[in-house]
């Protein structure tokens, strides 16, 4: 008899850790949904204004009055230059918009094929507990009760550890991609301030851009990470914290080369330290999460054990 107990709140332990996972995989999806309707906004937005930057191109590339106009005052060459490159700017947030749709889809698509392989566990929790009580019942054992509680208590303890596991291991790698991102800023805010306080010249422009371009596409990285960590959160129970958005402002990368000066230097040095300033945001919000996710997850542990302990003593009485 005490074999079938066993193969029963193993079942029993196995099912309680189901229902929780589904009632967490339901929330991801409605939250999921939600930001891939917010990044299909987006994407219609960024894609309209990339149309519009086309469409002054167009222009100045044409037979058109404002090609007349411009040619007039001698200034067609720079303006063409200078819509151009508000034009690829704008081409490059089209397709980061689209990534990020497309990386968003992704997870909301294995997050409802994780909730449909769900879609029995409250029935399949009810058909174990069930046979548990009937067991019980017809053993007489007055340790029915709490047998029962431990073995809720088990399935709920490890459901939570493997949620703040995998909370952990994404504030992990949300942390390694912002200190990327800082290290790479430094080295620009070193170049821009060498280009802007002594001088400098083209090699310490070039530097300081191609620094700020590694810092761009580091930060599209890291602001992925942020993302996957902020889902991650959202299936930890009870854990009320949020990240900051990790947003670099424009570099002004055209205006610095089109039109170098010190007002533009320092334009693009305020700019990196502000950048600066919300990635140490991000990395201080972060490191903080990550000390309450360890505290969170060494209890729930220790709950865990606590738990196993008890239900072995009441096994043996």
């Amino acid at each position: 008899m005490s074999g079938m107990l066993d193969d029963i709140q193993t079942r029993l332990t196995a099912a309680a850790e189901a229902v929780g996972e589904h009632q967490v995989t339901t929330q991801r999806c409605r939250e999921l949904r939600e930001r891939v309707d917010s990044a299909q906004r987006k994407l219609d937005m960024v894609t309209e204004a990339h149309a519009t930057e086309a469409a002054d191109v167009a222009k100045l590339e044409s037979l058109s009055l404002t090609r007349i106009w411009v040619a007039l005052r001698g200034s067609r060459d720079d303006a063409l230059a200078r819509e151009r490159a508000e034009e690829q700017a704008a081409a490059y947030r089209v397709a980061e918009a689209k990534e990020r749709l497309r990386v968003l889809a992704d997870e909301l698509a294995a997050a409802r094929a994780r909730l449909s392989s769900l879609r029995t566990a409250e029935a399949d929790y009810a058909a174990v507990l069930a046979e548990k009580e009937q067991h019980l019942a017809a053993t007489g054992d007055a340790r029915a009760g709490r047998l029962l509680e431990l073995a809720e208590r088990r399935g709920s303890l490890t459901a939570e550890i493997k949620e703040l596991r995998e909370a952990m291991a994404a504030a992990g790698r949300a942390a390694d991609s912002l200190d990327h991102v800082a290290l790479l800023l430094g080295k620009a805010d070193d170049w821009s301030g060498y280009d802007t306080f002594l001088g400098g010249g083209a090699f310490s422009s070039a530097m300081k851009h191609e620094r700020m371009d590694e810092a761009a596409a580091a930060a599209t990285i890291a602001d992925h990470h942020i993302a996957v960590l902020r889902t991650e959160l959202a299936d930890v129970r009870d854990l009320n914290l949020t990240l900051p958005e990790l947003e670099l402002e424009g570099f002004t990368r055209f205006a610095d080369v089109w039109f170098d000066n010190i007002f533009t230097d320092l334009a693009v040095r305020d700019r990196i330290k502000k950048a600066l300033a919300n990635v140490g945001v991000s990395i201080e919000r972060v490191a903080g999460l990550r000390r309450t996710l360890d505290k969170r997850l060494a209890a729930a542990t220790a709950a865990l054990d606590g738990t196993e302990r008890e239900r072995r003593t009441v096994l043996a009485g």
